[in-house]
């Protein structure tokens, strides 16, 4: 009973947090509960929410994406040199999607089919895709028309596109993983991929899919975060690999494997990272602060799944234990 009530604990854990984020900073900073600044919240937490719910779909397999931070920048860079060149905002937009699919697919093919650690690839793609992206803007910033920016702060209703394009994004991937088989065979190999495979579950199939959707929503969020700076820089989507882990895992999504969802939590872990650092900014704290705030986030996400996991892990003895017995 108890353990069962420490479990239901740990789950609200992140909408907990969040809460306690927006009370805090709201008593002490007047502007920070403003709707227009709940709503920058959102929009400046598209980006990371759109890469995190990629990730949730990598960590859900018991694998990891370091490289989706890499895959934004190589994005955005060829982008830039198109829209500098001339070309039309459509062709660099399909352009960034593209990218991310090719990126998506090298990791697969090296994971899935040459059987290489996630953690190896992904490690070697990050340094690969800055490398590259450096090389291509000359390691300088590049700043984009005005139309980028335009089609960036545009609202529909009311609400801007970057939020609905993270909706589109969370809302899809819930219902992928709630109600279809691939979902069902995702979570089956997070949990056990041999067993899964044993079961007739093509596991080189669904992580082949799984690094390919990474990578096509670490695009997005290239396309979304772009449209709020207009410009690409040195150190564009640096550290998003990082944010998005944080996001999922606080959100209740394991680094294990086999358990989590987008919505409401990988959702509800980026807008609380987001939340601290615009409270942050609004306070006028030391910018050299914010790391070690992002740090000290993603210690509390990797403490509460472990706690959340040595739970499980108790109760599926138990339950062992009684089946054993009778």
């Amino acid at each position: 009973m108890r353990a069962s009530f420490n479990r239901r604990l740990l789950d609200q854990t992140p909408t907990l947090l969040f809460a306690v984020a927006l009370a805090g900073f709201g008593l002490s900073t007047p502007a920070f509960l403003t709707k227009e600044n709940l709503l920058n919240i959102g929009v400046q937490a598209a980006p990371v929410g759109i890469v995190a719910t990629g990730m949730t779909f990598v960590l859900l397999t018991g694998g990891v994406d370091l490289s989706v931070g890499a895959a934004m920048f190589v994005a955005a860079a060829v982008a830039g040199k198109l829209l500098l060149g001339g070309q039309s905002l459509a062709l660099a937009a399909t352009a960034m999607l593209g990218i991310g699919a090719i990126w998506g697919a090298i990791n697969a093919v090296l994971i899935a089919r040459s059987r290489i650690a996630a953690f190896i690839v992904t490690l070697a793609m990050l340094f690969i895709g800055r490398g590259f992206a450096l090389w291509l803007t000359e390691t300088r910033a590049m700043n984009l028309p005005d139309s980028f920016l335009r089609v960036g702060s545009a609202r529909f209703a009311g609400i801007p596109a970057a939020l609905w394009l993270l909706g589109l994004v969370a809302g899809a991937a819930q219902i992928t993983l709630s109600f279809t088989p691939f979902g069902r065979q995702l979570h089956a190999v997070g949990q056990d991929q041999e067993a899964a495979r044993k079961a007739g579950v093509n596991t080189k199939r669904i992580l082949t899919w799984t690094y390919l959707l990474s990578g096509i929503a670490a695009a997005l969020g290239a396309v979304t975060a772009l449209g709020q700076l207009g410009a690409v820089t040195p150190k564009f989507g640096e550290n998003y690999e990082f944010k998005a882990i944080a996001a999922a895992v606080l959100g209740g999504t394991s680094l294990f494997g086999g358990r989590g969802a987008v919505l409401p939590g990988t959702l509800i872990g980026a807008l609380l990272i987001q939340s601290i650092e615009n409270g942050l900014v609004l306070r006028n704290a030391d910018p050299y602060f914010y790391p070690l705030i992002t740090s000290a986030i993603i210690f509390v996400a990797i403490c509460l799944d472990r706690v959340r996991s040595a739970i499980l892990a108790k109760r599926t003895r138990r339950h062992i234990r009684v089946e054993a017995t009778t």
